[in-house]
């Protein structure tokens, strides 16, 4: 695992934000609360998680444009606030949220791989310091996170097994994968590709216990995180 460090508060406005450092990746993450519901969800009395992501025009090493700019969302941005917003519902019990909406911005300062999981990651930590909030306003009668959820790649480059793959890495992995789990080990989601040649059953084993403990890692440190900031 590259060097990790999560600040969680780290704005002044938000509900709850963190800033996550894996690396060189950088992924400032807010959580803002509304006190409403989608329509479609109204008359369930349940509350709702949602999330948004997107990358700064100089996260990369050559300027991207921004999507506002373009007028729609790319393909690739949809999928990636999908994948943090059913991440991060997994592990939230709707009834003891109320209903209200929160939904996490997760902004890419700096890319250097593993944007998306460095997202669910810090994100996680967001959503709870805004919990936190709903709870010190009297606003919540039981904690409505069930679990934690942390999300790291995993890949193989010249046959072997790698954590947390850097951009270098990645774009030469002969397998490519995201992983998302959930505090007690149980998998919320597995992202896997063979981008050249096929894998096997024991290559995907590996890497899936790979994946496990540096996610067993990653919750520790939010746990800690999130001890020092009394949440």
């Amino acid at each position: 695992m590259r060097p990790v460090v999560i600040k969680p508060a780290v704005s002044v406005f938000a509900e709850g934000s963190a800033l996550i450092q894996m690396g060189r990746t950088q992924v400032h993450c807010t959580a803002s609360i509304e006190e409403s519901v989608p329509r479609w969800r109204e008359k369930s009395k349940l509350g709702w998680v949602t999330a948004e992501y997107g990358m700064l025009p100089r996260a990369t090493s050559e300027r991207t444009g921004r999507e506002a700019a373009k007028g729609r969302v790319g393909g690739r941005t949809a999928e990636i606030q999908r994948l943090i917003g059913r991440a991060l519902r997994a592990v939230v019990d709707f009834q003891r949220l109320g209903p209200r909406t929160i939904t996490l911005d997760c902004d890419v300062l700096q890319a250097d791989g593993g944007t998306r999981t460095a997202a669910i990651t810090g994100g996680y930590v967001a959503l709870a310091c805004a919990c936190a909030q709903l709870r010190k306003r009297g606003l919540l009668t039981e904690w409505p996170l069930l679990d934690y959820v942390a999300a790291v790649s995993v890949g193989v480059v010249e046959g072997q097994p790698l954590l947390d793959l850097e951009y270098a890495d990645d774009v030469r992995a002969d397998v490519d994968m995201n992983i998302v789990m959930a505090g007690g080990g149980r998998f919320i989601e597995v992202q896997g590709t063979a981008e050249h040649n096929p894998f096997d059953q024991s290559m995907l084993l590996r890497l899936l216990a790979l994946a496990k403990q540096g996610i067993a890692d990653l919750i520790v440190l939010q746990r800690r995180v999130l001890q020092r900031a009394r949440v």
